[in-house]
């Protein structure tokens, strides 16, 4: 199954393009941001979390998502929920 696209960022520009999708079939939530600045993602990785390993693990990444796409972030969260075997 395609992932279903959600939305896109509404001030997106020729390039740059903030994306929301579900992956009905996966259960996951997939977004496409901005890659963090490397301040940003070494704070990231320097934050002790409880029940987490500090650093980012291998494969694993940030990305920033404007605030004003939470709405489709949600949208996607619902269609999920609505999916869950």
């Amino acid at each position: 199954m395609p992932l279903m696209f959600v939305g896109i960022d509404p001030n997106t520009g020729d390039k740059q393009s903030p994306t929301v999708w579900a992956d009905l079939e996966q259960q996951e939530l997939v977004l496409q941001g901005w890659l963090p600045g490397p301040e940003l993602e070494a704070e990231c990785a320097a934050t002790e979390v409880p029940g987490h390993a500090v650093g980012i693990p291998e494969g694993e990444g940030v990305v920033r998502i404007p605030a004003r796409m939470l709405h489709m972030i949600r949208e996607a969260c619902d269609a999920l929920e609505a999916h869950v075997r």
